[in-house]
């Protein structure tokens, strides 16, 4: 057997594994858990950290001001240090949207160690708590959701629902990204898909699961359980924020559930190629952890399981190899089959199913570019701030 069939025969049987047995990461039905409304509805302290923000909260922060919610709830952004008028415009912004009442505070520079993002949720959570205690009564929920996520009127009720009916102590929703331009279509659900694929959602769901992420753009968190996993000081040199919160909640007997967004959009744009190279370069390293050899195995991984395929089936095809042709071109066609269903959910052409293994390309430059950037110092570069040799908890 030579080398191109051994390969095409290695990456089928990846395929079929990764189809019957990774949790059917592939299927897009995990949607909130079925949910009654609770005999009293709990107060929810809406936390968003917001940085240099001004081109995407007047699509986003009227629709948490005008939640339709039955209990207490009031909405905390936290102007990370912004240069674009961030905090005038929120408050403009809560004016013209007259509803929950909103607090615009400002936590300086992080702190040593930290993370500009988790410096600006926990100060917004500090802030949330200390009002409430200084009323008798603080959060019981906090719903922690970037500057460009959009929500539905019923949104905050629903997640609330999902998380009292099933006794949940972490709910969170990956927000459907925008998906306009070319490069959007091609890029964007291909990269919910490997998340998907690396965090299969129905194996974070089990109670006694072991995996564990969030979806950072919308996390509905028992302030209980934020204190016994002790969130989010516990994790304040991460990165990957959402899947480190995850795992500490989860460590600290936590239960959580993550699923795909039903009434949460993204509105940030990237229109161009190099908008959504850098959302996955400055941190793609850090989910290998920064090691070497997890970044050879990711590599050489992406190239089995996506570029083999096709190279096996056009090559077994020009050099007269029926073996790895067909074996590569079932691998691609396990590989497109199980793609559709990603793309269905964001409205866009089977077409482009078969392009998956030039996406998992584009992937693979973007890794190895994060890895550059990490060793020339510049990792982790995110909104003038730059992290070089961050943790992921």
């Amino acid at each position: 057997m030579g080398l191109l069939t051994a390969a095409a025969y290695a990456s089928l049987a990846a395929w079929l594994w990764l189809t019957l047995a990774q949790g059917m990461f592939w299927r897009t039905d995990v949607r909130l858990p079925p949910r009654t409304a609770p005999a009293r509805w709990p107060s929810v302290a809406i936390v968003v950290p917001a940085r240099d923000e001004a081109g995407v909260l007047a699509r986003s922060l009227p629709s948490l001001l005008v939640q339709d919610y039955p209990g207490a709830a009031e909405v905390i952004l936290v102007d990370d240090g912004s240069t674009d008028g961030t905090a005038d415009l929120a408050l403009s912004l809560a004016a013209a949207h007259p509803g929950l009442p909103l607090t615009v505070v400002s936590p300086g520079d992080p702190g040593p160690g930290w993370t500009g993002k988790l410096w600006a949720l926990r100060h917004g959570i500090a802030h949330a708590r200390d009002t409430g205690a200084a009323a008798g009564t603080g959060p019981e929920f906090l719903l922690l959701t970037d500057a460009d996520i959009a929500h539905e009127p019923d949104s905050l009720r629903e997640l609330v629902a999902a998380a009292t009916s099933a006794g949940l102590d972490l709910v969170s929703q990956m927000a459907r990204l925008r998906v306009v331009t070319f490069w959007e279509r091609l890029v964007v659900p291909a990269f919910v898909y490997f998340f998907a694929q690396l965090y299969p959602f129905r194996r974070i769901n089990r109670p006694a699961g072991r995996t564990a992420a969030a979806a950072g753009g919308c996390v509905l968190l028992r302030t209980e359980a934020a204190v016994r996993a002790g969130v989010p000081d516990s994790i304040r040199q991460a990165v990957i924020d959402d899947v480190s919160l995850a795992r500490a909640v989860r460590r600290s007997g936590g239960r959580i559930w993550l699923g795909l967004a039903e009434r949460v959009d993204s509105v940030r744009p990237y229109p161009a190629l190099g908008d959504l190279w850098r959302m996955v370069s400055r941190s793609a390293y850090a989910q290998l952890r920064h090691h070497p050899l997890l970044l050879a195995a990711a590599v050489a991984g992406l190239v089995l399981v996506y570029l083999v395929p096709p190279a096996a089936l056009l090559a077994g095809l020009a050099t007269g190899r029926p073996a790895a042709a067909w074996a590569g071109g079932l691998a691609w066609l396990l590989m497109s089959g199980t793609y559709l269903p990603m793309l269905r959910y964001y409205r866009q052409p089977a077409a482009l199913a078969p392009l998956l293994p030039f996406t998992a390309l584009l992937y693979l430059l973007m890794t190895l570019d994060s890895a550059s950037l990490h060793y020339r110092g510049r990792g982790a570069a995110w909104k003038g701030r730059t992290y070089a040799r961050p943790s992921d908890a």
